[in-house]
């Protein structure tokens, strides 16, 4: 697929494009620094959990990424549908299994000194 002008991309409405851009620029900006600042709580707790969450904070990375390819016409409609979809499924599974590692209870003082 060829790199196009986001601006004559067919299923856009040409009015609406500068609007699906800022969105998109921000979701790729706003992911990234959620990334970054995962890795770092992740290399401070060196936990499972830790580690689950900030693969899903990597994993918005990579959907937002696309959806910036999709609109420059780098990745075709149907990749995009595929990556989008499949990270959503990947998303909602790792966090569903940091939250079951977490544990049964709600004793604060074990969450406090808990490091996993």
């Amino acid at each position: 697929m060829q790199h196009t002008n986001p601006f004559d991309v067919g299923w856009v409405d040409p009015q609406l494009t500068p609007v699906l851009l800022a969105v998109i620029v921000l979701a790729v900006a706003g992911t990234t620094v959620l990334f970054c600042i995962g890795v770092v709580a992740y290399s401070r707790r060196r936990s499972t959990r830790y580690l689950l969450v900030t693969i899903a904070l990597g994993l918005l990375v990579t959907r937002s990424l696309v959806g910036l390819g999709t609109v420059f016409g780098l990745v075709p409609m149907t990749v995009h549908h595929l990556v989008e979809h499949g990270v959503d499924v990947s998303i909602a599974v790792l966090i569903l299994y940091a939250v079951y590692r977490s544990g049964p209870g709600t004793d604060q003082s074990r969450f406090e000194t808990d490091g996993d």
